[in-house]
C-alpha cells in the first residue's frame, strides 16, 4: 500500500473513531431502534409536538449512523480494489484509488463536523452578543474588532448577518453589539465562542506606546423557533424604553423606540433598537429573551449529561478565556490554537479576519488548552 494512500486511510479511520466515540455507537444503534419503534406507534401522532421531537432526534441519529457506515464501506471497497490493482501491476487503477481515498478523507472530515454538530439546537440560527469589558476605548475597540470578525466569518460561510443592536464607543469601537447569524448549523459552529476574549497589543491610543490588555465578553444563544415552547411570565419582566443611538434619521432619535427588557428572576437583559417602531423592537427583544432562556436550559441539560457521562467532552473551550496577541508587523496569534496570521493588509480588515476564520475551524478536537500568561 502506498504511503499516501495509507495516510488517507489513517485520517479516515481517525474521523470514524471520533464519530463512533462521540455518538456512543452501541447506545446510538439501540436508541435508533427505539425511535423507529416509536414512529411506528400510532399513539405518538396524537401529540404533534412530541412526534416532532422524536422525528428530529431520529433524523439526526439516522444521518450520523448512515454517513459513518457509508464512509467505512466505501473505504473498505476502495482499499480492496487497490490491493487487487497492485497485485496485477495496474498503476492507473492504484492512482485512481489514491484519488478516491483523498476525496473520501475530505468527506469524512466534513461529515465528522456535521455529526458532531448534532445537538438539539445546533442547526438553528443564532444570536452573537459582544460586550466591551473594563478598559474604556481599548476594550471598546476590541469589541468592535470581534464584531467585525464574526460578521465576516459568517459571510464567508454563506450565512446572512443582521445587526440587531449596537452602541458605539466614545472614541472608537463598540460598547456592545448583537448580531443574528442565519445559516446551516449557525449555532453549532458559533456556540463555543461564548466566553471572555482577551487581546494584548501595543495600544494605538497610547502616546507612550505601552502594551495594553483588553477584554470583551461574547454570548452566543440559538434562535428559538415556534416549535419550542418557552414560558415567560409578564410580571417577571421590567421593560424600559429609550431613544435609540446611532446615525439618526426620521423618528430614530426623536422617539423612545429602543426597548430594553430585564428578566428579573435570571437578571438577563436584552435590548433592540434597529427597528423604527417600539413595537417591532419589543418583539425582537422578546425573541432574544426566549433564546437566552432556552440557551440557559440547554446548558443546564449539558451539565447534567456530562455529570453522568464523564467520558464525553465539550467541543471547544466553553466559557474559558481566549487570548490573542497583536504583534508587530501585522501578525495576530491565538494562544489557544497557535494560529498565526501574517497576510499583508490592514490588521482590522485583513489579518485579524483571516486569523479568526482559521481559529474557528479548529474546534473539533475536544481538548482544553492551558492559556499562556502574557501579562
Amino acid at each position: 500500500m502506498r504511503a499516501e494512500a495509507q495516510a488517507h486511510i489513517d485520517q479516515i479511520n481517525a474521523a470514524l473513531e471520533l464519530l463512533r466515540r462521540f455518538l456512543d455507537w452501541d447506545r446510538a444503534l439501540k436508541r435508533l431502534d427505539e425511535l423507529n419503534a416509536k414512529v411506528e406507534d400510532q399513539a405518538l401522532w396524537n401529540d404533534p409536538k412530541a412526534a416532532q421531537a422524536v422525528m428530529r432526534e431520529r433524523r439526526r441519529l439516522d444521518e450520523a449512523i448512515t454517513a459513518t457506515r457509508a464512509i467505512q464501506s466505501e473505504m473498505d471497497d476502495t482499499t480492496e480494489l487497490m490491493e487487487m490493482a497492485e497485485a496485477e501491476g495496474d498503476s492507473a487503477m492504484v492512482d485512481e484509488g489514491v484519488a478516491g481515498l483523498a476525496a473520501l478523507a475530505e468527506r469524512a472530515e466534513r461529515d465528522k463536523v456535521s455529526a458532531l454538530l448534532a445537538g438539539e439546537a445546533d442547526g438553528n440560527d443564532t444570536y452573537v452578543e459582544v460586550n466591551a469589558g473594563a478598559g474604556g476605548t481599548e476594550s471598546q475597540d476590541w469589541a468592535g474588532m470581534l464584531t467585525r470578525m464574526y460578521q465576516r466569518w459568517a459571510e464567508r460561510r454563506g450565512m446572512k448577518v443582521e445587526l440587531i443592536d449596537s452602541h458605539s464607543g466614545e472614541q472608537a469601537g463598540l460598547k456592545s453589539a448583537t448580531l443574528m447569524l442565519k445559516g446551516e448549523n449557525a449555532y453549532g459552529y458559533a456556540k463555543t465562542e461564548s466566553g471572555v476574549h482577551r487581546l494584548v497589543r501595543i495600544s494605538p491610543y497610547d502616546s507612550a506606546a505601552r502594551r495594553h490588555t483588553s477584554f470583551a465578553s461574547v454570548w452566543v444563544y440559538p434562535v428559538v423557533d415556534e416549535n419550542i415552547d418557552i414560558e415567560i411570565v409578564e410580571s417577571e419582566l421590567r421593560i424600559d424604553t429609550y431613544r435609540a443611538s446611532g446615525a439618526g434619521g426620521q423618528h430614530i432619535n426623536t422617539t423612545d423606540s429602543a426597548v430594553r427588557i430585564t428578566h428579573i428572576p435570571t437578571n438577563i437583559v436584552v435590548q433592540c433598537q434597529n427597528q423604527r417602531s417600539q413595537h417591532k423592537n419589543k418583539a425582537e427583544a422578546m425573541n432574544q429573551l426566549r433564546a437566552r432562556l432556552y440557551e440557559a436550559e440547554l446548558r443546564k441539560r449539558e451539565l447534567e449529561a456530562n455529570a453522568t457521562a464523564a467520558s464525553k467532552t465539550d467541543i471547544g473551550w466553553g466559557h474559558q478565556i481566549r487570548s490573542y496577541v497583536l504583534q508587530p508587523y501585522q501578525m495576530v496569534k491565538d494562544l489557544r490554537t497557535g494560529v498565526v496570521s501574517t497576510a499583508p493588509g490592514d490588521v482590522l480588515d485583513g489579518d485579524l479576519d483571516m486569523f479568526m476564520a482559521a481559529a474557528l475551524s479548529q474546534r473539533v478536537t475536544g481538548e482544553t488548552v492551558e492559556v499562556e500568561d502574557v501579562d
